[in-house]
């Protein structure tokens, strides 16, 4: 290492600009490859102890004259390996690509592979070091400079859709997967990729769908790949039927996703993640007992897989056992404490089984936690060079005190139950209180949540009746997302429990509005068109509820209401026997909130 770095100290000229390169490569390679961070030395430092010894016994030639070496006041100086191996990474590919050969005359075909392979493998290495510190965005910014010499190049193409892909830019990362796919049709890895891409993040389904088929019809060559094409193929028709607004294509779909996940299992019969979803799939359509069966067989391949548990906890709240489905969710959340998803479980089945109190207080550690995340994306480095951004201030961990709202006793003053297990929220909001050019600088995930939360604990105080703490909560998410529908929604319940019936109304129809499919939306509308006496419209709205989520009892029951007092008993009594079917194998949350992705 010493030799190097003398090596790469020395004022280079033409003649050893290459040689040094190839220095700055080894180098980086070493750091990277054959020195860990606890045992790394910097360049103006010595060796540990341990390391003398085999640095004094090295060979090292004598020069006759000391060359030149670059000095300076000031000189940035590396504080770990990665540090190091970045800095002569960078400096190799500024080099690298300055000289690369870009003339695709056949004289030259020789000279154009070898500083072509010099150059990627100075991008591989990038890829490396940038990786292991998430610098996503700057591996991108990096590889896209290699764009002008990659044509045809399918190594360098993927690189680049893979980074695109890890700094979120989605929509360009398949397209880039498209180019891949010319290069190399018979690889089913890239359509693969392009499939995952399109069902996570985009929410592109008919493109997803292609691409999974374009994996099924390579047959035999897509070799072990083949049941991850039957895999993609049936979470994209599992998701087409989630947003299916008519029962008859619901259920067409549900068909084919459980008969294509079924023939994925077929293909790689001890692939958990298969299994997990066929078991997922049968929930979604209230087969209970069957997908009990088929998550046990996943279980036992992966007990400590997050939406494996998750989904156990669901189907145990859907079969009433919800003292077993907190026990589980508690023993996920001991593997999983960041997240969210079930924590939101938590709190549903602690506020059956327990009451709203002791849901509050897994609202505000929910709070606590969001802090501790935000802080950390913050310091983490959302911006490309890893600093904060201008005018963000933190306060320190110290003083944030993430906690709910008291509910005081309105004559005595004195504190509530629920009071004493979630203090107050207005000084959780004092501490979260942003400016809003500093609002959102974290991934929009985390907003989302936040107002989740918000909500959520506001959703609890109205279940106790205290409004005006629920007031509270729902101001704070609407200073988040204010046209959001859950916001709108919310606002609407809220105006319904004060008794402003025209105010809920019409809230509830600017959620509409804003989310068309909102079936807990139609279901709060329906009922309170009947109490305005808007007998007809809000059987309507509340048919339309039950077309667009045929599983939903609470439409169901809504809908038999409305039915019963326009004097039509026997569609009511129908209507409120689907719903009794229904609410039996209903879990807390619906099973559409298990991820479904590659």
């Amino acid at each position: 290492m010493r030799e190097l770095r003398e090596v790469l100290r020395t004022v280079e000229t033409k003649a050893t600009q290459n040689f040094k390169v190839m220095a700055a490569k080894h180098l980086a390679g070493v750091l990277l490859h054959s020195l860990s961070e606890e045992c790394y030395w910097s360049p103006l430092s010595l060796p540990l102890p341990e390391f003398m010894s085999k640095e004094e016994n090295s060979f090292i030639t004598q020069a006759l004259r000391k060359p030149h070496l670059y000095e300076g006041d000031n000189l940035y100086c590396p504080k770990d390996n990665i540090e190091e191996a970045l800095l002569l990474l960078l400096i190799s590919e500024s080099m690298a690509t300055r000289d690369v050969v870009l003339s695709r005359a056949p004289e030259q075909e020789e000279d154009r592979a070898v500083s072509l392979r010099n150059a990627a493998a100075i991008y591989d290495l990038l890829s490396i070091t940038l990786g292991r510190r998430g610098q996503y965005v700057m591996l991108s910014e990096c590889l896209e400079r290699a764009m002008k010499f990659a044509f045809e190049e399918f190594h360098l193409w993927y690189q680049v859709a893979l980074s695109m892909v890890a700094c979120g830019k989605s929509a360009y990362a398949v397209s880039l997967l498209r180019e891949c796919m010319k290069l190399r049709p018979s690889d089913p890895t890239v359509p693969l990729m392009a499939a995952k891409v399109c069902i996570g993040s985009l929410h592109w389904l008919e493109e997803a769908e292609h691409f999974a088929t374009m994996v099924i019809d390579l047959r035999e060559e897509a070799g072990e790949f083949l049941s991850k094409g039957y895999l993609a193929l049936g979470l994209t028709y599992s998701l087409q039927a989630t947003d299916a607004t008519l029962k008859s294509k619901q259920d067409e779909l549900h068909r084919k996703a459980l008969q294509t996940l079924e023939r994925a299992q077929q293909l790689a019969p001890g692939d958990p993640q298969v299994i997990l979803y066929v078991s997922l799939q049968l929930a979604l359509v209230r087969q209970i007992s069957s997908a009990m069966e088929q998550l046990q067989e996943a279980l036992k391949m992966c007990r400590d897989d997050a939406n494996a548990l998750h989904l156990l906890a669901l189907l145990f709240s859907a079969q009433k056992h919800y003292q077993h489905a907190l026990d589980v969710i508690n023993m996920a959340i001991t593997e999983y404490p960041e997240n969210f998803n079930l924590m939101f479980t938590k709190v549903k089945l602690e506020q059956v089984l327990k009451g709203p109190e002791e849901a509050l207080v897994t609202c505000r550690q929910m709070l606590r936690l969001w802090q501790t995340l935000y802080s950390f994306s913050q310091l983490g480095g959302l911006e490309k060079d890893g600093s904060l951004g201008e005018g963000v201030t933190l306060k320190k961990q110290s003083g944030m005190h993430l906690t709910l709202p008291d509910a005081h006793d309105a004559d005595s003053g004195s504190r509530r139950a629920s009071s004493i297990a979630a203090s107050r929220l207005e000084e959780a909001m004092s501490e979260l209180t942003m400016p809003s050019s500093v609002l959102k600088q974290g991934p929009m995930q985390l907003w989302t949540t936040l107002e989740q939360i918000w909500l959520q604990a506001a959703e609890l105080f109205m279940e106790q009746r205290h409004l005006k703490e629920a007031g509270f909560c729902i101001q704070e998410a609407a200073g988040l997302f204010p046209t959001s529908h859950s916001v709108l929604y919310m606002r609407g319940r809220l105006a319904e429990m004060k008794g402003s019936l025209e105010e809920a109304k019409q809230l509830y129809k600017e959620a509409l509005t804003v989310n068309p499919d909102g079936v807990r939306i139609m279901h709060s509308l329906g009922l309170m068109l009947s109490r305005l006496g808007h007998k007809s419209l809000a059987q309507k709205v509340l048919r339309d509820a039950v077309e667009r989520q045929s599983t939903c009892h609470e439409a169901w029951q809504g809908l038999g209401e409305v039915l019963q007092a326009q004097g039509q008993s026997e569609a009511a009594v129908d209507c409120f026997l689907t719903a009794l079917e229904l609410e039996a194998s209903s879990p807390v949350l619906p099973f559409s909130i298990i991820p479904r992705e590659l």
